[in-house]
């Protein structure tokens, strides 16, 4: 009944992003002492650090280089930076997000991806709580579950504005 339900919402064309009913499936990760969580649906993969990257001359500071990830060139960025929070670690915990937009491939260099978060959209507010970050215009809600705040980072608009265009 469950794989017949899945089948039906797919061929009605709801969203990717949901769970079960009434659930919302994010990726959470954390840039600085912030937690952020962004929609499973704009995350293609959550990558190692590489190794060898290759420095683009002239590129902005942000702009870490190019890495060949499985025979393809992406551009990796450090997301702190950019967002004006300072350089971001490699140590042991930094992760890429490999962001899943078809014109902009783009792996984001954050400081720790914790994994799934899911949430009922019950929880969901169109407010978030003030951040450190200079991040508001990527914001699009945030999850509330007791004490915590989850604030909603738009990969897609990230990508498609014209600063990170830049």
């Amino acid at each position: 009944k469950e794989l017949e339900r899945r089948s039906r919402a797919a061929l009605a064309g709801q969203s990717a992003t949901t769970g079960t009913a009434g659930e919302w499936v994010g990726v959470g990760f954390r840039i600085g002492s912030e937690n952020f969580v962004a929609a499973r649906d704009e995350v293609r993969e959550v990558l190692m650090v590489p190794e060898a990257v290759t420095r683009v001359p002239g590129a902005k500071r942000w702009v870490l280089g190019l890495a060949n990830v499985r025979g393809h060139l992406l551009p990796l960025i450090d997301l702190k930076m950019f967002l004006g929070g300072g350089r971001t670690g490699t140590g042991r915990t930094a992760r890429l997000i490999s962001v899943n937009h078809r014109e902009m491939p783009a792996g984001l260099l954050v400081d720790e991806v914790v994994g799934f978060r899911r949430f009922m959209t019950n929880e969901f507010s169109q407010d978030w709580s003030p951040t450190i970050l200079r991040c508001e215009q990527y914001l699009t809600g945030s999850f509330r579950r007791g004490p915590e705040s989850w604030p909603v980072f738009g990969l897609h608009q990230l990508v498609e504005s014209p600063q990170f265009l830049q």
